[in-house]
């Protein structure tokens, strides 16, 4: 479980960054009933740094405090790329992951990881600026340019700023269940989850008003995932052709709709599994895969697992069923 929470600092730190690790992990809701983490922020490189706005921080731990954590959070910083890093930081965020630790970096924090050697045959996220140069600095790190964030075992990256806000909802997910981490992004007033392979970026062209085109029908399919739903009943809810309701589709939202509708309906799946008692074949029904073989077929093509072996995990052996 999550409960001690660590973020290491370098100078000249974002302190946007810092400050989504401070909001996600570091504010006090028992009020809510929602877990509090021994969080605390520690200096890598003296009792004062400077922040790329200008101010300094202050009062902060000391590295010893990384051999306590569950979590080192590694947030962005100015000049992060190509520069060296104090070698007991290297080595605390080793030790993490050997003693089974997670750690975490947003936007170019992920150049610290790979200083490390955590990235060598990992998969990992990278703003796409820094991509090509990350790629370049550690040939053996596989960096996927167009991701949000990459959950790769114990190693967690992510692209820019609000794709560091994704990736940490997306922890406090996996350890906490959805019902905290929807509470927690309602707070933030933020997306509950966003897919970690979605694109960072989206092309698309000035719009004529500030509303979305598929928002409407975005709602709409959240409220009906049970249902049969085909891309001509979706354009036709647009008031669009389905060829030009595709196209943008596509360019609001960075994915078709049937991929869309996938993940929304995996999602809506993890979820039953976690907080119901609900037989599978019951979720895969609630969820719009009609019975329990399309559940556990797409449970395994998006998640690597079964349906029961999810439940497992979440709730122990005894609601297996």
């Amino acid at each position: 479980m999550l409960n001690n929470v660590a973020a290491v600092l370098l100078d000249g730190v974002h302190p946007f960054e810092l400050g989504v690790l401070c909001e996600v992990f570091g504010l006090d809701r028992s009020d809510e009933g929602l877990p509090v983490h021994d969080f605390a922020v520690v200096s890598a490189e003296g009792p004062v740094l400077r922040t790329h706005a200008g101010f300094t921080i202050g009062s902060l731990h000391g590295m010893d405090r990384l051999d306590e954590a569950d979590l080192i959070a590694v947030p962005a910083g100015e000049s992060y790329i190509g520069r060296d890093y104090p070698p007991e930081l290297l080595a605390a965020l080793r030790r993490a992951v050997e003693r089974g630790s997670r750690v975490l970096s947003v936007c170019s924090g992920v150049f610290v990881l790979g200083a490390a050697g955590l990235l060598d045959g990992r998969r990992c996220a990278a703003h796409w600026r820094n991509a090509a140069e990350l790629a370049r600095t550690y040939p053996r790190a596989v960096v996927e340019p167009d991701v949000l964030y990459v959950d790769e075992g114990p190693v967690i990256t992510s692209a820019g700023t609000a794709a560091g806000i994704d990736a940490c909802i997306h922890l406090v997910r996996t350890e906490h269940g959805p019902e905290v981490a929807n509470a927690i992004a309602r707070r933030m007033v933020v997306p509950p989850h966003r897919d970690g392979g979605q694109a960072q970026f989206i092309e698309r062209p000035l719009p004529r008003s500030r509303c979305d085109t598929v928002g409407d029908v975005l709602g709409w399919m959240e409220r009906h995932l049970d249902r049969e739903i085909t891309v001509e009943q979706l354009a036709e809810r647009a008031h669009m052709s389905p060829r030009t309701f595709a196209r943008r589709f596509q360019q609001e939202t960075g994915t078709t709709p049937y991929r869309w509708l996938l993940r929304q309906r995996v999602l809506l799946a993890q979820e039953l599994l976690e907080a119901t008692d609900e037989t599978v074949d019951s979720v895969a029904g609630r969820a719009g895969f009609g019975n329990a073989a399309g559940l556990r077929h797409h449970f395994l093509r998006t998640l690597g697992t079964t349906p029961n072996a999810y439940r497992r995990t979440f709730r122990g052996p005894s609601h297996a069923a």
